[in-house]
């Protein structure tokens, strides 16, 4: 009598795509081999770690190219092949160029910075936690059923508690550290609780299928999947550092390597958002008369109590210009928030996800330049107040000009075309919805906005105080600032190709 076993083990035997999960492969398979070799690599040579790396993520980002031809999915049911666990669509790839991209400007900063530290920062386990948090933001959006979309979370958030903690003997990265780490762990503790929930409602994890299946639940199973929904929704906030969930990131920020808060600042974010969009518009577009108002209103609280913070900031104060930049994160959070709470009501959800995207792309581009220049001026000021920004004009001339583009970009006033471009399609995507109040409370916060970017750009070209220090700008700082002065210039030269870029297609 033949065993049963044969059969069903041969029809789980998967066909995998390389092509479609090599980008987030490459970079996991890099992170591994840096690892390796910080065992043989003289000390005098460890920077050869810092640029494989960079070639690592740049070669990660270049195998986006091959799969712009058509969608591709791999990892799916055996019995249905259009339930896959992974997908490389339009908005995949939109989201890995984001992470990829960023990580690889990260990765220029951290060269600089590393060699800066002095042996504070161990240089292969940094590298080596930098690349497996890539790989695991790079995974996610690719992500199409609840356990994989936790497992990249988590492989993108691990790695980064203890980049934020890295520092050897400071006091003030290992209190960052621990805040980050308990309040992500308390959001990955709360999204659990709500997707075993919304399994236990639905029978299943792929996120077409709980789309299909969370509609028709049994009646007592009802106020469980919507307890499942609200859950996973809270958990989701944590890691986008929406109010009131946000009260990590000006500490992080601060405590953790400036290249590391960068990364935070924009590949966080990142993670955060495409895990929320799946959830909501892909997985549960059923339930959006309950997340569509929550999201609403969470935008609205995050954007304000976002620049309110950074309105507070003083221009003397130690961190002050780090600082500054993550109440600013906190409430361009807020602005990405918008169109996604706006889906909830469009009759076109994916125009609606297509304009945090845009967003989204700008944001990286301009904050990561930001943080870069940042970088820049911590080497001589390491206090970082954003006093120690005046008369930048007079010892920088070009990383000033492209300081200001930055932070004009961020306030979405010319000439960053690119930042003013962005607001209005989140504008639009409001207003389409018929979210008339959001886009008036967006519109009050854009002008708290403008006054503490501005009093930032105009400190740039004030005489200086004292002689002016020369700033010396090491080659892959410069790469790093000249890359995002490039990209952010072109987008605003051009902003209809970001649209174009991110003409999604999630469903």
């Amino acid at each position: 009598m033949s065993s049963p076993v044969q059969p069903l083990a041969a029809s789980l035997v998967q066909s995998v795509d390389w092509l479609a999960i090599a980008p987030p492969t490459i970079a996991a398979v890099v992170g591994l081999v840096v690892l390796v070799a910080d065992l043989f690599v003289a000390e005098h040579r460890k920077t050869l770690l810092g640029w494989s790396s960079v070639a690592g993520l740049a070669a990660a980002t270049l195998m986006l190219l091959p799969l712009l031809d058509g969608d591709r999915s791999t990892f799916c049911l055996t019995g249905d092949a259009t339930v896959c666990s992974y997908t490389a669509d339009r908005f995949t790839l939109v989201i890995q160029f984001l992470v990829l991209g960023g990580a690889l400007l990260t990765a220029l900063l951290s060269v600089t910075a590393l060699k800066d530290a002095r042996k504070d920062l161990p240089e292969g386990e940094y590298w080596f936690l930098l690349l497996s948090s890539a790989a695991g933001a790079a995974l996610l959006p690719a992500s199409r059923d609840l356990a994989t979309l936790i497992v990249a979370l988590e492989v993108a958030s691990l790695p980064a508690f203890a980049l934020v903690g890295l520092k050897y003997g400071d006091r003030k990265s290992s209190e960052a550290a621990l805040k980050f780490f308990l309040s992500s762990v308390t959001a990955t503790a709360v999204s659990l609780m709500g997707i075993s929930f919304v399994y236990a409602s639905t029978g299943t994890l792929y996120l077409t299928q709980v789309a299909d299946r969370i509609q028709n639940v049994d009646g007592q199973l009802h106020t469980l999947a919507q307890t499942g929904v609200v859950l996973t929704l809270v958990g989701f906030a944590f890691k986008t550092a929406a109010v009131p969930f946000h009260f990590w990131v000006p500490d992080t920020y601060v405590g953790a390597p400036l290249p590391i808060a960068a990364y935070l600042s924009v590949i966080g974010k990142a993670v955060g958002f495409s895990g929320l969009i799946l959830v909501t518009v892909v997985a549960l577009p059923s339930y959006a008369d309950l997340w569509g108002p929550a999201l609403a209103v969470l935008a609205a609280l995050t954007m304000t109590v976002g620049n309110v913070g950074a309105l507070r900031q003083q221009a003397t104060r130690a961190y002050s210009a780090v600082r500054l930049l993550a109440w600013s994160s906190i409430g361009q959070a807020g602005y990405l928030l918008v169109p996604i709470a706006a889906a909830a009501y469009s009759a076109d959800a994916e125009k609606s996800i297509g304009s945090t995207v845009a967003y989204a792309l700008m944001y990286g581009a301009v904050n990561l330049g930001a943080f870069a220049v940042a970088a820049l001026v911590g080497r001589t000021k390491t206090l970082n107040r954003i006093a120690d920004y005046r008369g930048l004009y007079a010892s920088n001339p070009l990383s000033a000009l492209l300081l200001a583009f930055f932070l004009l970009c961020l306030a979405g006033l010319p000439p960053g075309i690119i930042g003013l471009f962005a607001k209005v399609t989140v504008f639009a995507a409001a207003v389409d919805a018929g979210l008339g109040w959001l886009a008036v409370i967006m519109a009050v916060n854009v002008v708290i906005a403008l006054f503490y970017y501005l009093q930032w750009t105009t400190l740039l070209f004030r005489a200086p105080e004292g002689e002016p220090v020369k700033h010396r700008v090491p080659a892959p700082l410069t790469a790093a600032i000249a890359l995002t002065g490039v990209l952010g210039i072109a987008l605003s030269g051009a902003p209809q190709l970001v649209l174009r870029f991110t003409d999604t297609a999630l469903f």
